[in-house]
């Protein structure tokens, strides 16, 4: 009955009148995207109490900014800036101090290695299996708490007397730690430091510090050494920084603490003498190297006293380290007081290439009887021994090269030059210089290498450590065949695999950035000859990776790549499946970044169709969703890449392998479908449409290509939603049977959609989906001729049929907007010309040309589909569902005042009766119906719509009361 009577639609008209109006625009005026002029707003800081003002800069356009129109010309963070002057507005914070203290320890900048940086590689670095020993401090009475003695000597001695006390067996030694109970117990004392701290007992913190700094004169356990030094100056930098926190607290007046650049004149008396307290204490400590350590702690705290405090210090700390004997624990005393140094004082370089030079002349030390006869007690070899001062030698050279000129890194160079056994000076010097420096003395540094004695440290970390500055910095263009010839020489006489892999690896970056695929080739060549015997690359494959990825980052042209004849024998060494797959990965993600144009070349989609092949056969039951995504996409991405240009067969014949090889991936399946569709498509534009007898075969083999790949799918709204997409492409090229069976297959899988799908991890109603699959459906079967042995719309009544069936939720009326957009379907197909179509397939509209059978159908199906529609209005009459009615009602109206012919007087009474029901209970939007008459008013207004007018008086407004 409803579309009995269906508007006439004349598309064309209506398109015109809907069109916007064209209005010439006059440059002249405003208009919203013209430039505009930003207003600058200036923050002026007026006195100490932190009170501003804001001043704008004059405008030289009289253009309104119309962001700046709505904050009525302020600007939100003036006005909070305004508010309150940070620097004035409350005393120091933890937050603040830690600010301060990190724009000073930033003054080197950020080009400077930080000695954070290295603490992790050291400690890993730097391990032991051997049995440790710790004196912890047990603590005493009275140290809890100062004396309340009134004469000042008394408490002077008293204060002297709990330093003693540390001496006097207040420390237990624990002994057979292993190498973690040691750093455990480490982490204690400075655990208790900070308590002690916290409670005021300053006296038991600074003992617990003389305590830590006294392990770093034991070297029983040499090999530990480093690991050592980093934990225990972990513990004196938090008591350096808690002093130092400390005295600056004192140093607040009125609410104001010190600038960042205070001097020592703006120090109150008490914070001075505090500081001085402090240095006194320190001083009276009676062994050497806690006394050193201590007070290089607290170095900072010399800006409180004076401004020359820490440039006098220095130099004197300096020199303390003189009476160290033992050559590596004053080599690391060197090291912190330098690391100290850099933090507070970066521009007193001199004190740093004393403390250096003073290394120097101690230098013969490290090869000495004592030190011989102390690595014998110890079993320790001496390569092993000299690899222990790199860190520190490391350390203490960079603080000097920082922004040194060349002059001086010359000078050093000379003087280490000159110094018998320097090999391990040498690798400190490459690596702490800058890389430029030693790129460009690169043939003086393999002199020098040559000359060292192999016995004490390896030629091969040297030719290492040069590597790793020629991949920073290049050399002479001249010299760089010689180099490579001089390095590689010593690097492939290397027997011990490790030792090989590790120069190999540095000098692969080299080889990549200077030379071509030849000498490349060769490198490659060569890692496979020492890397295979005995599966030694088993035990290799972090510097194995990292060699593919230099390779893959300087040679990104995969044709080349590819042709290198030594690559994909290189990529057989990785046969643990884990890492095998992060290599392909590797070279896809490449691949995927640097490959601009599509490829057909057979080298290349031969090895990657093998990687991607490996990717994909990783692919278990276990592998976590992310990664099968993270697989897909590369997999896609190579895909994507591919074209045979306008040899489709040969595409086609691609596609049908990459299905054969990617069958596990379901999303690298999607777009295989996906890219069939294209090239079907790809095909039509290229026949214009007309297709001969080859080209409407290849069609329907692309349409069969897609047919059998989308079962195999598991997410039944990409099944839905590929069956609908490959038959539009079906008709699109028109083939219409195959169309029709993509249809059929789309109509009987709606039953199986599940209440409750999986979107993202969470489980979601599936209503919304099926709804939004239903209309673009609609959409479609309007184009869609009828089969001629199946009936006038075979496809819609099926539809129907599931739908009815369909299984909704109770609180849905989902099924109720389906058939809505069922009426706006059929209600265009009772039209005399559609409004699409598809190029060269004729619709409905042309086969049966506005036939009385044909439209007597359509109107048996809209009867019924209007009858349940009113069936499911009237279920809704209960109280707790009158709102969902009245939204009903008035969607339903909608539908009616757009598609049907108000004229007839039984349907304009259906629609009175919907308006009227919309709003009985008073669950309409007043806005909503208001609006809603308003475009009925307008509507009456147009040619042949006068109608709408007595439309208009027959429906009331009615309030929520």
């Amino acid at each position: 009955y409803f579309l009995r009577h269906a508007r006439s639609r004349n598309y064309v008209s209506e398109s015109e009148v809907c069109k916007l109006e064209s209005v010439p625009l006059d440059f002249g005026d405003y208009h919203p995207l013209k430039p505009i002029t930003v207003t600058e707003s200036k923050t002026k800081k007026m006195n100490r109490k932190g009170s501003t003002s804001s001043t704008s800069s004059s405008s030289s356009s009289s253009v309104m900014d119309p962001l700046s129109s709505v904050l009525d010309g302020t600007d939100p963070l003036s006005l909070f800036a305004a508010a309150a002057d940070p620097v004035t507005a409350a005393p120091p914070t933890d937050g603040a101090r830690r600010k301060r203290d990190k724009d000073e320890s930033s003054a080197v900048g950020s080009d400077f290695e930080p000695w954070s940086s290295k603490r992790g590689e050291i400690l890993a670095r730097y391990t032991t299996t051997e049995k440790l020993s710790i004196n912890l401090y047990m603590g005493s009475e009275k140290g809890k708490a100062t004396t309340t003695g009134s004469a000042v000597s008394e408490k002077v001695r008293t204060r002297l007397e709990e330093l003693d006390d540390l001496e006097e067996g207040s420390q237990k030694e624990l002994l057979n730690l292993t190498q973690q109970d040691y750093m455990n117990r480490i982490e204690e004392l400075n655990q208790s430091l900070k308590d002690a701290w916290s409670s005021d007992q300053k006296v038991k913190a600074l003992k617990i510090v003389i305590q830590c700094s006294k392990l770093l004169s034991d070297t029983t356990v040499i090999q530990f050494y480093p690991s050592k030094f980093v934990l225990i100056t972990d513990i004196l930098d938090t008591f350096g920084k808690l002093v130092y926190e400390r005295i600056l607290s004192m140093c607040v007046d009125n609410r104001v603490s010190l600038p960042d650049n205070f001097s020592p004149e703006s120090v109150n008396d008490t914070a001075k003498e505090t500081c001085l307290n402090w240095f006194f204490k320190i001083a009276s400590i009676r062994e050497l190297i806690p006394r050193f350590y201590v007070e290089a702690a607290i170095l900072k705290c010399n800006k409180f006293l004076s401004k020359t405090g820490i440039s006098e210090c220095l130099p004197r700390l300096t020199s303390m380290i003189r009476g160290i004997g033992d050559p590596l624990v004053a080599v690391y005393a060197r090291a912190y007081l330098c690391r100290v140094g850099m933090e507070v004082a970066p521009q007193l370089k001199e004190s740093l290439n004393k403390n250096f030079f003073d290394f120097l002349l101690t230098f013969k030390q490290i090869h000495g009887d004592t030190v011989q006869n102390q690595l014998v007690v110890q079993c320790v070899e001496i390569p092993l021994y000299l690899t222990l001062y790199s860190p520190a030698i490391d350390w203490i050279l960079q603080c000097i090269a920082y922004h040194a000129p060349d002059v001086l890194l010359t000078e050093m160079m000379e003087r280490c030059k000159k110094l018998g056994n320097n090999a391990l000076l040498l690798n400190s010097v490459m690596s702490a210089f800058r890389a430029e420096f030693i790129a460009a003395r690169s043939m003086d540094f393999i002199g020098m290498i040559k000359e060292c004695d192999e016995s004490g440290f390896p030629k091969h970390l040297l030719f290492r450590s040069l590597g790793l500055n020629l991949a920073l910095a290049d050399p002479p263009e001249n010299d760089r065949l010689q180099i490579l010839n001089e390095a590689w020489k010593v690097i492939t006489k290397l027997k011990n695999p490790q030792d090989y892999i590790n120069c190999a690896e540095v000098w692969v970056e080299y080889t990549c950035r200077h030379f071509t695929k030849r000498e490349v080739n060769t490198v490659l060549a060569d890692v496979i000859k020492h890397m295979t015997p005995d599966r030694a690359f088993e035990d290799a494959y972090p510097q194995l990776q990292s060699i593919i990825q230099k390779v893959i980052t300087y040679i990104y042209d995969f044709a080349l790549l590819f042709s290198v004849e030594k690559f994909l024998p290189f990529l057989d060494m990785f046969q643990k499946e884990s890492v095998r797959v992060e290599v392909c990965k590797c070279i896809m993600e490449s691949f995927i970044k640097h490959q601009q144009e599509s490829t057909k070349d057979p080298v290349i989609l031969n090895a990657l169709l093998h990687i991607c092949k490996t990717m994909h056969d990783s692919v278990n039951a276990l592998t976590l969703e992310d990664e099968k995504r993270t697989l897909a996409a590369l997999i896609n991405g190579f895909i994507k890449m591919v074209s045979f240009g306008r040899d489709f067969e040969q595409q086609l014949s691609f596609y049908v392998e990459a299905r054969s090889m990617f069958c596990n991936l379901e999303p690298v399946l999607v777009q295989l479908i996906h890219s069939v569709n294209q090239l079907a498509m790809e095909t039509r534009r290229v026949m214009k449409g007309n297709h001969s007898r080859k080209t409407t075969a290849f069609v329907r083999a692309c349409v069969a290509f897609c047919f059998i790949t989308i079962p195999s799918l598991s997410s039944i709204f990409t099944r839905l939603n590929l069956y609908l997409h490959s038959g539009q492409v079906a008709l699109a090229n028109q083939c219409l049977s195959q169309a029709d069976a993509f249809f059929k297959a789309a109509v009987s899988l709606v039953p199986e959609v599940p209440k409750m799908i999986s979107v993202d991890g969470k489980m979601r109603p599936s209503d919304a989906f099926l709804l939004e699959f239903l209309c673009n459906f609609f959409s479609t079967l309007l184009v869609v001729p009828d089969h001629p042995e199946q009936g006038v719309l075979f496809l819609v009544r099926g539809l129907l049929n599931v739908i009815q069936d369909y299984t909704w939720e109770d609180n849905s009326d989902d099924k109720v907007r389906i058939y809505t957009n069922v009426l706006h379907l059929l209600s265009a197909m009772t039209q005399e010309a559609y409004i699409y179509h598809v190029d060269k397939v004729d619709s409905n509209d042309s086969l049966y040309g506005g036939d009385s059978k044909f439209l007597a159908e359509i109107n048996k199906l809209s009867e019924t589909v209007v009858s349940q529609i009113l069936d499911h209005l009237k279920t809704l009459g209960k109280e707790e569902t009158l709102k969902r009615q009245s939204q009903l009602a008035l969607y339903f109206f909608n539908s009616i005042l757009a598609h049907g012919d108000l004229r007839n007087n039984r349907l304009n009474q259906l629609s009175v009766n919907l308006w009227n029901l919309a709003q009985k209970h008073g669950f309409a939007d007043t806005k909503t119906m208001v609006k809603t008459l308003e475009y009925i008013k307008r509507r009456s207004k147009q040619p042949e719509m006068s109608h709408f007018t007595d439309l208009a008086l027959r429906l009331p407004l009615q309030s929520r009361t």
